[in-house]
């Protein structure tokens, strides 16, 4: 089969042809899961606000030229419906968040309508839209109530929040729940919710997240000011969990009334690690990285300790995460570093990285069966 290298044989090739609704493709994980799709053969169409700034992964890797790309707002209901009708898309995945704890303290109002009423909208623009067999939620894993005990949350855990952010998360997945319960028991269209957080690789330069200011401080050549290098936290390259929405959808093509509902995809139980280990690891690359930790007193609240249960998906999705934690620190190390060197083709690059991954999901096929 064609593309093996880019993984059509893990999906079936159930994409290729299809017409696959990303909003939010202009958002880090959005950018790398219109890439892949666009390489499996996917008519890709696209629905978010403009790139902040141009070196997000968007911008360097003329994805606009490669996919039917749409500015526009989730907080538009009446543009949004008219785009989700106008595309009729077979699949509709919705990744366009305010995705930061900070800005949410900053901003609560934005963050509550862009994460709230943006995901009402999107399920009505999917209940509205009789063509569309799969719709998937992209949300975080501090959607949970997180107490920070040292199990990880499993999908039928509480639902909640301290910080604007995680409770905007958490209203999000009641909404889905809502959505699945009163409006698609019985629908032709399966309904999913992807829960995965910490996600890091190339292309990611939004503000107050630890490796893209690790970065910006290094080209910038200035100290790295970390909030708290013990936090603990589920880092995971971004196409693992690209690979488990995929995936998930997929099996609900297949299945929609068997795979609906949430899904954890995070990292194995053994690949938490704190934030200060993470940076130890990328000035193996980055020797000139200066850092510094401040005094912790009167910052706003963060989690210290989370992780997920990916029970669920290991069983039933047949997926499992694949690198380990010094190998999902080099795959993002390398995304930047092919950035910064600016000396290839970046949207290739990227599917150099696309097909290296797949690479280690072809190796671990007998664990799959196994799983």
């Amino acid at each position: 089969m064609e593309n093996l290298g880019l993984g059509m044989d893990l999906f079936g090739g159930i994409f290729k042809g299809k017409k696959v609704l990303v909003i939010g493709d202009s958002g880090f994980k959005g950018s790398w899961m219109c890439i892949w799709l666009n390489a499996l053969g996917a008519d890709v169409y696209g629905y978010s606000l403009p790139v902040k700034t141009e070196r997000d992964n968007f911008a360097t890797t003329g994805l606009a030229k490669k996919i039917h790309h749409t500015d526009g707002d989730i907080r538009d209901f009446t543009s949004m419906k008219a785009f989700f009708q106008k595309v009729n898309p077979d699949f509709a995945f919705h990744l366009a968040a305010q995705p930061l704890v900070l800005q949410s303290y900053n901003d609560p109002i934005e963050t509550f309508s862009t994460n709230v009423m943006g995901t009402v909208h999107f399920f009505e623009c999917v209940k509205a839209t009789p063509g569309i067999k799969v719709a998937v939620n992209i949300s975080s894993d501090k959607c949970y109530d997180n107490k920070e005990w040292v199990w990880g949350y499993r999908e039928n855990d509480p639902m909640g929040g301290k910080d604007p952010y995680s409770a905007s998360k958490g209203c999000a997945e009641l909404i889905f729940s809502s959505y699945q319960h009163s409006f698609f028991q019985n629908s032709e269209c399966g309904i999913a919710s992807g829960r995965a957080g910490n996600v890091i690789g190339g292309g990611d330069w939004a503000e107050n997240r630890i490796i893209p200011d690790a970065f910006r401080a290094f080209i910038g050549k200035e100290i790295l000011s970390v909030r708290n290098p013990f936090a603990t936290r589920p880092w995971q390259f971004v196409l693992e969990p690209v690979y488990g929405y995929m995936k998930l959808a997929e099996k609900m093509w297949q299945n929609p009334g068997q795979f609906t509902g949430g899904w954890n995809f995070g990292p194995l139980d053994n690949n938490n690690y704190s934030v200060g280990e993470l940076l130890a690891r990328v000035q193996n690359y980055i020797p000139q990285l200066n850092i510094h930790s401040p005094e912790l007193d009167g910052k706003l609240h963060e989690a210290h300790l989370l992780k997920l249960d990916i029970s669920k998906a290991v069983a039933m999705l047949k997926w499992r995460p694949l690198l380990n934690f010094e190998q999902t620190v080099d795959f993002t190390v390398q995304g930047y570093l092919d950035e910064i060197e600016k000396k290839k083709d970046l949207f290739e690059a990227r599917i150099r990285q696309i097909e290296h991954y797949t690479s280690f999901i072809h190796s671990n096929v007998s664990n799959f069966i196994s799983a």
